[in-house]
């Protein structure tokens, strides 16, 4: 139930905790930098006057700085005081805690032009239990867009030199590393390297030119960030 405005509640911290504008102001800057808000004297001051009413955005910033409910400053009968709720995730059923391990990550690999097989032991990526691979690279370009891998995504490896047709691999070429479909045809002695991106040519391998070409391990999972 709401029992006030936004304006009489910014009134009534400012009377109980003694401070002006400028001090809500300042207490603000360092949350209107983060959440890239805009909250100037002027906005500050219509709100008080009860002349224009804030924005979601912007109760957001004014609870933060001043630790109150956004609920409450907009005039309902709520608890004052900025309360983070905690899900208790043992109460939903079709949620699991994930046991995490470290996989090293090697480096950077090419979904297009195939790139310099760089290895940095000293970074690790942390990851599920359920994910069995060896090592893990950071994708960068384009041509896996197809597989739901794009630049930047983790893709976790299983070291193993021998994959299936179809299956997505990290490959060796002359120390250059590329992420890539694999199609291998014994009998007619020919490789194909093939993207997820149709503006992308497939690598095509044949005879002696096949020796040139390692698998370094199969594709197993990718980590993307939610965007």
């Amino acid at each position: 139930m709401k029992t006030a405005t936004t304006a009489d509640r910014l009134k009534q911290v400012m009377a109980d905790r003694d401070i002006r504008q400028v001090d809500i102001l300042d207490k603000c800057k360092p949350y209107c930098k983060q959440y890239n808000v805009k909250l100037g004297r002027n906005d500050l001051s219509q709100y008080i006057s009860g002349k224009v009413q804030p924005g979601q955005s912007k109760l957001t910033v004014l609870g933060l700085a001043l630790g109150l409910s956004e609920v409450w400053l907009m005039g309902y009968d709520v608890p004052m005081s900025r309360q983070e709720t905690q899900v208790d995730v043992s109460t939903c059923e079709n949620i699991s805690p994930i046991e995490k391990r470290r996989i090293p990550m090697l480096g950077s690999i090419a979904c297009g032009e195939p790139i310099y097989c760089e290895e940095d032991r000293e970074s690790y990526v942390e990851v599920g239990t359920n994910i069995q691979a060896d090592f893990c690279l950071k994708c960068k370009g384009d041509s896996m867009i197809g597989a739901r891998i794009h630049d930047g995504d983790i893709v976790f490896i299983r070291r193993q030199s021998i994959v299936n047709n179809g299956e997505i691999a990290a490959v060796a070429i002359n120390n250059e590393a590329t992420l890539k479909r694999v199609f291998y045809y014994p009998q007619k002695g020919k490789l194909v390297l093939q993207s997820e991106n149709p503006q992308y040519e497939p690598f095509v391998y044949v005879g002696e030119e096949i020796n040139e070409i390692n698998i370094i391990g199969k594709a197993i999972a990718f980590q993307s960030d939610v965007t």
